[in-house]
């Protein structure tokens, strides 16, 4: 068996595991990445990044319809739109493939060793990396735990068949006629979304009394108004309770306690994802566990020394960027730096039509908490550049504490908002207060100003509203 000896050993190569390993290359150590999969994980190969492409390419069709249909900006007419799914999905694939070939060139600048296989450990310095070619056994000084997640199957859903997964979803030919997703949450409303734009009728079935659970509700309320534009059928306070006659009808139980069919032609199950712990030799460790998640420390250490868990498989929230800072920490603390991790401008974004994001705390949140806040509230009824856009509908919302003005928490929803998380983490990463926003000038006219207007009205001295 061949053996190869290492000081950083990464088990996975996600987001994660490859910015973990691309750290630590840089750093001078010398590292190995593990995983049986391309590089990227699922954010990039089955999640984040193709179905952001799928969500962009379904928007440029519905604005071409919208136009053929004579509901476009006033002015403009379009012929009669196409749309060659499988065209759609083999330029995903494209862009796919560019950034799994992007992150190997990466591992290959910072002189990380890719070892494709499957990785168990033997002990927690030990692990047999099985593939075609045969074993190798991988020992390290530092190891880290990077084995993500996966989505989570219903006991009356399994995949398979006519009952797909995400994955599944972002490699269809075409667009189902007729699509039922079940879990209203963020992957669901997402792709439902999407795929409603595509053609599809789409049907929303989600067990809490509202869809984005996550979110407050003055959050969601422009969402679902823009899927009842869109025909997309929402139930809420519903059940799946699996497939039912000849045709496989979707059959759920209401909220009044009544069983009901829905016609479809797929079954997209959203119920969330769940840490993958086994599988890779967990057993041999002497590992903590935190629910269904490894039990870390602020510098995501577990109870082994020199054994790290980070990203999906080490708690909430299971997103790639929460992942990537996890990982570019444990590289630096595995060199010698001091680090531990600050977890509250973590930014936790809806790529919903319009899209939200949440940074911080939320009013609720604060007040849960016992701290009296400021709160601020601008709409995109009042910016003219939303409506130059044809979008208003949106806000942003800045809460601050009440005594000091210290910025604790931004929430917005609006087209395209995603691109001001950033701004809002900074300003909290920064310990920005109110002050500090109302006194930034911001270029007009842009949606941005939404967040200034914001702060003035936490401050009481609103301008445009």
């Amino acid at each position: 068996m061949n053996e190869i000896a290492c000081q950083f050993l990464v088990i996975g190569a996600g987001p994660a595991g490859y910015v973990a390993a691309i750290r630590a290359g840089q750093l001078g150590l010398d590292t190995v990445v593990v995983d049986s999969a391309k590089p990227g994980g699922t954010c990039l190969n089955i999640g984040c990044i193709p179905s952001k492409a799928l969500i962009h390419a379904a928007d440029e069709y519905f604005l071409l319809k919208e136009a053929a249909e004579g509901r476009a900006l006033p002015g403009l007419t379009a012929g009669t739109p196409g749309l060659d799914w499988a065209e759609v999905v083999a330029w995903k694939d494209g862009i796919v493939n560019r950034l799994n070939n992007g992150v190997t060139g990466l591992f290959k600048k910072s002189r990380v060793k890719l070892v494709e296989g499957r990785a168990r450990f033997v002990d927690g310095k030990t692990v047999i990396v099985t593939s075609e070619t045969g074993e190798q056994r991988i020992s390290a000084e530092t190891v880290v735990i990077a084995t993500g997640s996966e989505p989570i199957e219903l006991k009356s859903l399994p995949f398979g068949g006519k009952v797909i997964s995400s994955a599944e979803a972002l490699s269809l030919r075409t667009p189902p006629a007729r699509l039922a997703v079940v879990g209203g949450g963020y992957i669901g409303v997402e792709l439902g979304t999407a795929f409603a734009k595509a053609g599809s009728r789409v049907t929303i079935v989600e067990a809490s009394v509202e869809i984005l659970p996550l979110y407050d509700a003055d959050l969601v309320k422009p969402v679902r108004r823009r899927l009842e534009a869109l025909g997309v059928e929402v139930m809420t306070g519903a059940k799946a309770q699996g497939l039912a006659g000849e045709d496989g009808d979707l059959l759920i139980e209401t909220e009044a306690g009544e069983e009901q069919r829905i016609a479809c032609d797929s079954v997209l199950v959203t119920v969330g994802r769940r840490p993958v712990t086994e599988g890779w030799g967990r057993e041999e460790l002497v590992l903590d566990m935190d629910g269904p998640f490894i039990r870390t420390d602020e510098t995501r250490r577990t109870a082994m020394r020199g054994v790290y868990a980070i990203g999906d498989v080490c708690g909430e929230p299971m997103l790639a960027h929460k992942a990537m800072a996890e990982g570019e920490m444990v590289a630096e603390i595995a060199a010698g730096h001091r680090r531990v991790f600050d977890h509250r401008a973590i930014p936790a974004v809806c790529f919903t039509d319009p899209e939200i994001v949440s940074v911080g705390l939320s009013p609720a949140e604060a007040k849960a908490a016992g701290i009296a806040t400021s709160v601020g509230r601008f709409p995109f009824t009042a910016s003219g550049r939303a409506m130059s856009l044809r979008r208003e509908d949106g806000f942003v919302r800045v809460v601050a504490r009440a005594d000091n003005h210290l910025v604790l928490g931004v929430q917005a929803v609006g087209a395209g908002i995603s691109e001001l998380s950033a701004a809002f983490c900074l300003a909290i990463e920064m310990g920005a207060c109110l002050e500090d926003l109302a006194g930034t000038i911001h270029a007009h006219p842009t949606l941005s100003e939404s967040f200034q207007e914001a702060a003035l009205g936490a401050l009481g001295r609103a301008l445009h509203v």
